[in-house]
């Protein structure tokens, strides 16, 4: 049976104006951060979205939190158009999404108790008692693995491990359809960072609930995600099953991409793959395909020519003059 979508990204644009000029501002130019993507995530599944720092995937998931305005495209959750909703509905869609954040020091509120923390977004966007919220907040640092006396405790006085236990129990705790994941484990030493992504695919089965992970180590990526999209510079160059697409690699960037990272055992041979020069301003990027600079099998299409996404074998979809 065919799973429902939890989210849906339409034609997606995000363009941040460049100005100059104190007194009288003036636009200059346009940083395109996010330029053209779509892509979905059914239910109880998780999709990646990977690429190196700059080319999208934190604007792409402040806007799917409403944390940014789009400029073009529409972001839908279970149907909903999130940036048209306003009132009850936009309290309800606060609690059908919520987020897990890369820095579990940052992200927790050093003077909150932790049974406030867990407990906040069910206490903001819900009319619950407080046995309710309570025996909510019990329920789900036994789920993250953590015991109920620890509720009165402060953030500080926890682990960086800990720390992101809470932040997953925070996210849960309202029952939501789908959570961001922002780089969840790589603020945390390698020994805790199974066993977090451990949880976290261990509560997905658990509560049925959807994924966007936001991630640049791939190894993260394969254990986790059921999909995987590769950007680069605001687009959306490759989308594929997570196994299909690390064992069939096909534009040029993703072969780079994985090239650049370390085999899982050391007598492994791989074609090394080396970029030349550096990632282009989004302010300006290329004509054409964008990555067309530091393609080593560019053609003179692909500086004039921007590549449209084509559909090389089942749910493999690659942007690239090549195929």
């Amino acid at each position: 049976m065919e799973k429902q979508l939890t989210l849906r990204v339409d034609h997606l644009k995000k363009y941040f104006a460049v100005t100059k000029g104190l007194l009288v501002m003036k636009v200059i130019g346009w940083v395109k951060a996010v330029d053209d993507i779509s892509f979905s995530v059914r239910q109880g599944e998780t999709l990646a979205l990977v690429g190196e720092s700059g080319c999208g995937k934190t604007t792409t998931a402040k806007l799917i939190l409403h944390l940014e305005t789009p400029t073009a495209g529409q972001v839908f959750v279970e149907g909903k158009d999130v940036h048209t909703l306003r009132g009850n509905d936009l309290r309800e869609y606060r609690t059908t999404v919520q987020a897990v954040f890369q820095d579990p020091w940052s992200s927790l509120c050093p003077r909150m108790r932790v049974r406030e923390i867990v407990a906040e977004p069910l206490v903001i966007n819900r009319k619950v008692s407080r046995p309710e919220v309570n025996a909510r907040v019990e329920e789900m640092l036994a789920a993250v693995g953590l015991r109920s006396q620890q509720a009165n405790l402060y953030p500080h006085e926890f682990s960086g491990g800990q720390r992101q236990r809470i932040a997953v129990a925070s996210a849960l705790i309202s029952n939501p359809k789908l959570i961001v994941l922002d780089e969840p484990v790589s603020a945390l030493d390698v020994s805790i960072r199974a066993q977090i992504m451990n949880l976290l695919v261990d509560l997905q089965k658990q509560y049925d609930v959807s994924y966007l992970l936001i991630a640049h180590h791939l190894a993260t990526t394969r254990y986790m995600a059921h999909e995987t999209a590769v950007m680069y510079l605001g687009k959306i160059v490759e989308h594929a099953e997570t196994e299909e697409l690390f064992k069939n690699p096909l534009h040029p960037y993703t072969k780079a991409l994985f090239s650049a990272a370390l085999p899982s055992h050391p007598d492994i041979v791989r074609e090394e793959m080396i970029l030349p020069g550096e990632v282009p301003s989004p302010i300006n990027p290329p004509s054409g395909c964008r990555f067309h600079p530091r393609c080593a099998f560019a053609k003179p299409e692909c500086s004039e020519i921007e590549p449209v996404a084509k559909e090389i074998a089942p749910n493999h979809t690659v942007a690239c003059h090549l195929y």
